[in-house]
């Protein structure tokens, strides 16, 4: 054990800059995925990074006015408690959309249950009227502070000053009343009071929940809502993105560990002939092995370490949206696990690849084996000599030539450099795709912005006519859309009849044709999914006690109702029921209008008669992606630095031998630096043509996969411009041309002595 401190010791002094690369690889990989993983855990969960923002409540109760929750705070496992807030259920409207809110008495913004301001403020005592709305609310009623809203049937008006986020349960219409924060001067009919409590044990809900009741009595609580329940809502929105997420995560763990492996591959072949003199004098294969596993997992160690400790210091200080998602991370109660686990998984990878290689170490033989004085690869081929009779530059020659002679350990260098770029491919098209919901939402299945809904007081010629002549409005599709039951009545479909067969519905096809005849349909793979149906079929359902028989011709993009939807002309609904009317009305902008505007001008034509809503688009919950493939580009731009740090250690390495024969020949220290700097590019450029040429089928294929589990279809993926694709490829070349050149320089100048020592 003595001996074998000793050498590493002496290694290490020998060779400190290799050994404190190995340290600030670990270091940058462990902290690369840590960061990964705080940035995952804040785009994929935005509620939890509510909750922990807002120092959510657990528990939220609703009680009569006449209940005692003051005994709350006084229960076990309970470590704090909001006041009891007087409630008012109430119907408000704005611009002709309506929805039920649940009015909440705060004086103050409190500090359980805290919304975050998103826009404006919180009112104060001199405007009773004045009220913040929780977010998905504000966006219903396509309202933001200023606006005014009304509440029907009463002289009432209620003033928007601020729009939060809450971690409670969101508005759902018909379902879950918005929730709205004022003075409690503007709660003038209370129906009773609402009480949150935050405990010590979250895991212990359910129990805390039962106690609070038996306290208060049965017949004084008359809703419970709890943070699962918030969570598991929340979530849902979510499935799709922590899935692609989880998905880049385990890419780029995979890339971390492979450029480890290179790393250390690289370093145990430069040290061949020190092995072999341990054992000439007196090491063992084992105690070899030892050594390398050892030192390498002391380095892991002091890397990985150092990188958690930094994290968890200074991650929170980054500036931007990364160092928020560090400090939420760091609030989330798997924190400290992850924290923990993300290092020791680090260190145990990168033991496991040390130790593969310490082991091929530990079979070198004691007498070193005279090396070739030419290897085979190192003839120049008939193509390279060719070249250089046409005068061609014999550095970029020579560059290329070592390129393509080195066989097994380019192909090895280019598959691991390979892998972060063709990751980034694919976070460049997840990108490109989003991109798309937005600049052309037509092509994926939203060709029309808003949807208008007209009461008793409007006919349907009438309100055609209003809709058609409205500036900004290119065009308007009558239609009704209903709850159906599928054979067996096991589950509830969506039946459209959107547009005749005169002006059809712009449906966004991914496979067959337009429903044009009698009983033709098109249906959304969600649909499809549930039935186990395919184009070409014929479906039977059920709208009330009416039969319904339609022939699917197409499928479409779905965005809604998980794609379960199937969708035909009014005329063919109309077949059936004569006295069919429109109940809804689609309608399609002309290019360059605004959609605000438009639905305001239309609530103000319809005289109180119309009620507008705006088109959702499902890449609306997916904005957060943004800024998470930006963070996981920079990881994985890490990685393959990392990489490329590695593959020119080892073509400088061995190009020692090469260097006294080039000189020899008369080329310049300059010409010698292209050389390294050429074969580190031409790498490079192979990279990018493998990663680039498995990128984008693979990117495809993943967008298309997570389309059809949520119900959206195939047929949604796009790619990045070959502009853009052309750029990221000159991007990586030219950075692995200038990271080689200052490495490349220092070994063409080396002395001819220095030289003759390497080689011997």
């Amino acid at each position: 054990m003595r001996a074998t401190l000793r050498w590493a010791h002496s290694d290490l002094r020998a060779h400190r800059g290799e050994a404190l690369f190995i340290v600030l690889a670990t270091a940058g990989i462990v902290a690369s995925l840590l960061l990964a993983t705080a940035l995952f855990g804040y785009a994929t969960n935005p509620w939890q990074r509510v909750f922990t923002q807002s120092h959510g409540a657990h528990v939220w109760l609703h009680t009569a006015r006449s209940a005692d929750t003051g005994r709350l705070a006084s229960l076990d496992g309970v470590e704090s408690v909001t006041s009891a807030y007087l409630t008012e259920a109430v119907t408000v409207s704005s611009r002709g959309t309506r929805a039920s809110v649940e009015l909440r008495g705060t004086p103050s913004r409190p500090t359980v249950g805290r919304p975050l301001l998103a826009s404006g403020r919180w009112p104060d005592a001199r405007e009773p009227d004045g009220v913040v709305l929780e977010a998905r609310l504000a966006r219903a009623l396509l309202a933001e502070p200023g606006d005014t809203l009304t509440l029907p049937g009463t002289t009432r008006t209620l003033t928007v000053v601020g729009v939060a986020e809450s971690a409670e349960p969101r508005y759902r219409p018909g379902e879950q009343p918005g929730l709205a924060w004022a003075q409690p001067a503007a709660v003038r009919d209370p129906g009773g009071r609402v009480i949150g409590l935050r405990l010590t044990d979250p895991d212990d809900t359910g129990y805390a929940v039962q106690r609070a009741v038996t306290v208060l009595g049965a017949g004084a609580v008359g809703e419970v809502s709890t943070w699962q329940q918030a969570r598991a809502e929340a979530q849902g929105d979510n499935r799709l993105l922590g899935q692609v997420l989880g998905l880049f995560g385990l890419g780029a763990l995979i890339a971390a560990g492979l450029a480890v492996h290179g790393a250390i591959g690289t370093r145990i072949r430069g040290h061949l002939r020190d092995i072999s003199v341990l054992k000439a004098i007196g090491f063992t294969p084992g105690q070899v092995v030892r050594i390398f596993l050892l030192q390498h997992v002391a380095y892991a160690v002091l890397g990985a370490a150092a990188a958690a400790v930094l994290t968890q210091s200074l991650g929170a200080r980054i500036p931007g949206r990364l160092g928020d998602a560090v400090g939420v991370w760091q609030g989330l109660p798997g924190h400290p696990v992850t924290l923990f686990a993300v290092p020791v998984g680090a260190v145990l990878f990168i033991g496991a690849v040390t130790g593969l290689a310490a082991w091929r170490a530990g079979r070198v033989p004691p007498v070193p084996v005279p090396r070739p004085a030419a290897p085979p690869a190192g003839r120049l081929m008939g193509v390279a000599r060719r070249a250089l009779g046409l005068g061609l530059p014999p550095a970029l020659v020579l560059g290329w030539h070592k390129v393509v002679t080195g066989r097994v350990r380019t192909l090895a260098t280019v598959g691991r450099l390979a892998l972060p770029l063709l990751l980034m491919v694919v976070a460049m098209s997840a990108w490109t795709t989003i991109d798309r919901f937005h600049s052309r939402p037509e092509e994926l299945g939203l060709p029309t912005a808003l949807t208008v809904r007209a009461d008793g007081g409007l006919n349907d010629g009438d309100a055609r006519v209003l809709l058609a002549r409205e500036r900004g409005v290119d065009a308007v599709y009558p239609g009704v859309e209903v709850a159906a039951l599928v054979p067996g009545q096991t589950a509830t479909i969506a039946l459209r009849g959107l547009g005749t067969r005169e002006d059809p519905y712009p449906y966004a096809l991914a496979e067959g044709r337009r429903a044009d005849g009698p009983d033709e349909a098109v249906a959304g793979q969600g649909l499809l999914d549930l039935l186990g149906v395919r184009v070409g079929d014929w479906v039977r359902m059920t709208v009330g006690d009416q039969p319904q028989i339609l022939h699917i011709v197409g499928r479409s993009i779905e965005p809604e109702n998980a794609g379960r939807v199937i969708s035909t002309s009014l005329d063919t609904l109309r077949e059936n029921d004569p006295g069919l009317r429109p109940t809804l009305y689609q309608l399609r902008l002309s290019p360059g209008a605004d959609r605000d505007s438009v639905a305001r001008s239309l609530l103000t034509a319809g005289g109180g008669h119309l009620d507008v809503h705006a088109v959702t688009n499902p890449a609306d919950g997916l904005s957060p992606l943004r800024a998470v493939v930006a963070g996981l580009i920079c990881v994985l731009a890490l990685i393959g630095l990392i990489e490329l740090l590695t593959a020119v250690g080892g073509t400088i390495r061995e190009s020692e031998r090469d260097l006294l024969a080039l000189k020899a020949i008369g080329l310049s220290p300059r010409q010698i630096t292209a050389i390294t700097v050429t074969a580190t590019s031409c790498t490079a450029l192979a990279a990018v043509v493998a990663g680039t040429a498995v990128g984008l089928p693979l990117a495809h294929w993943l967008v298309d996969a997570q389309g059809r589990s949520s119900g959206l279809g195939t047929g949604i993926a796009a790619v990045p411009s070959p502009l853009l694709l052309l750029l990221f490829a000159a991007a990586a070349v030219a950075g692995a041309a200038a990271l080689s050149a200052l490495p490349a320089t220092r070994a063409a100048h080396r002395r001819l002595a220095d030289t003759l020592s390497a080689v011997a």
